[in-house]
């Protein structure tokens, strides 16, 4: 396997009996899934896709992009949730966080319809200026509102810029196959599209389109991403305990769950984890937080972390477990200087050693006191961070959390939770058809 689970220092808070007397659960999870009989089964389609594909249309991908990275500087992705962060995660650990900045033969791409601050826009439409732009509008619907308003500003600029006929040259569409308000806008205006698949939800889609453009955009090799998807599936297909880390990992989530274990503090020692640490929030916590359960998924960057969080996890509540993404091998190391000009900051000891020997150090340390301090600990050991160690990555996350979400005992695939907001506030921005609804929540508001 391209990665491994190590769960060694769990003897404290979990014994190998409990583990093993999961697996009848974990068989009936897995039965579920193969059989397509649990709730959501309709959006199972993620477990096969690294096999299932389509050929056709991921070589249109790669023609595409590369169609992209000839006549832009910029890309802009819009959309939300999963709609972006499989994508963004993937490049930022990839290729790093500062790409924008030190790959400068790939295009500069950039995120808007997550968020509906005015200053974050204008910020992007900036960064925008003088360069040649294009768009990858993401969304099954076209009618979520952060993207929807995203894509009218940026779809004005884009024809001003260039006029309606070439600007709808740059705009690129990965939605619905046939239904659908961006679907139809797309139709009308002849915009490119790339297909959603039906039984593929948002959070599970970063091997579609909705992933592998942008990836592609930017420099990434996407036929190695799904190498390591597909071995995954093979790997992560077997239901054994000892052989599956998938399905060990998902329950010993749910053995520490019922032990009052009810926070999941995702932890990387590399900012470039940053947005899959968000990546992964969305997954678990879309994915198990309802019927008033779930384990809450929150994250940590050490060791920037450590002089912060750090102390609530070391001494505070004893309620939460931790998931460290550990990668054995970093792309460019530094060595760190001798102090030749005697600066009396007393690291002497550290002369010529290697930064990622400090931080591995640092990683061990943070463990053992944190374990020592009633925190159980798991680690998931990558080798090193390329296309295909991340396609193995995110399938390892992508099955476990399938599996994990039944064994809570529940729809691990619906967020029925995420339209509470959005009746809410197209309630207060005066939608047709809410009228009700405003009534009664601006009684609320005024009280």
């Amino acid at each position: 396997m391209a990665i491994k689970l190590n769960d060694s220092r769990l003897a404290p808070f979990v014994g190998k009996n409990e583990v093993q007397e999961m697996t009848a659960l974990v068989k009936c999870a897995h039965d579920l899934i193969e059989n397509k009989e649990g709730a959501g089964s309709d959006f199972t389609g993620f477990i096969n896709l690294p096999r299932d594909y389509d050929r056709e249309e991921f070589e249109d991908i790669k023609k595409t992009a590369e169609k992209i990275r000839s006549d832009s500087d910029v890309l802009v992705v819009i959309g939300i949730g999963g709609s972006y962060l499989g994508a963004r995660s993937a490049i930022e650990c990839v290729k790093g966080i500062f790409h924008n900045d030190l790959n400068l033969e790939d295009p500069q791409i950039y995120y808007v319809g997550n968020n509906m601050s005015a200053d974050y826009v204008n910020d992007i439409l900036a960064l925008c200026e003088g360069k040649e732009v294009s768009l990858n509008v993401i969304s099954k619907s076209g009618t979520t509102a952060e993207p929807a308003i995203a894509f009218r500003i940026f779809r004005k600029m884009l024809e001003e810029k260039y006029g309606k006929e070439e600007a709808a040259k740059r705009i690129y569409c990965t939605t619905d196959k046939s239904r659908g308000a961006l679907r139809a806008t797309c139709e009308k205006n002849g915009y490119k599209t790339f297909v959603i698949p039906d039984d593929v939800g948002g959070r599970y889609s970063s091997f579609t389109p909705v992933g592998l453009l942008p990836m592609a955009v930017a420099g990434m090799d996407i036929d190695a991403v799904m190498s390591g998807a597909f071995d995954a599936m093979k790997d992560f297909s077997v239901c054994d305990l000892e052989k599956n880390a998938a399905y060990r990992y998902a329950a010993i989530r749910n053995i520490l769950y019922n032990k009052g274990k009810t926070i999941e503090m995702y932890t990387s020692y590399d900012p470039r984890f940053t947005s899959l640490n968000e990546w992964l929030k969305q997954l678990y916590g879309e994915s198990e937080g309802k019927d008033q359960k779930g384990i809450f998924p929150a994250s940590v960057v050490n060791s920037t972390d450590l002089h912060s969080l750090g102390q609530y996890i070391q001494e505070g509540r004893r309620d939460m477990f931790e998931s460290v993404i550990h990668v054995a091998k970093v792309q460019n190391d530094i060595t760190i200087p001798d102090d030749d000009a005697e600066s009396g900051d007393g690291m002497f000891f550290l002369d010529s050693r290697k930064l990622s020997f400090v931080n591995e150090k640092a990683y061990q340390g943070t463990v053992l006191a944190h374990t020592d301090g009633g925190v159980p600990s798991l680690s998931i050991e990558m080798p090193e961070i390329n296309e295909y160690e991340y396609g193995y990555l995110i399938y390892f996350f992508e099955k476990a959390c399938a599996i994990s979400g039944y064994l809570l005992g529940v729809n691990p695939f619906n967020q029925p939770g995420v339209e509470g907001y959005k009746n809410n506030m197209y309630a207060l921005l005066g939608k047709p058809g809410y009228e009700d609804l405003a009534k009664e929540l601006e009684a609320r508001i005024d009280k």
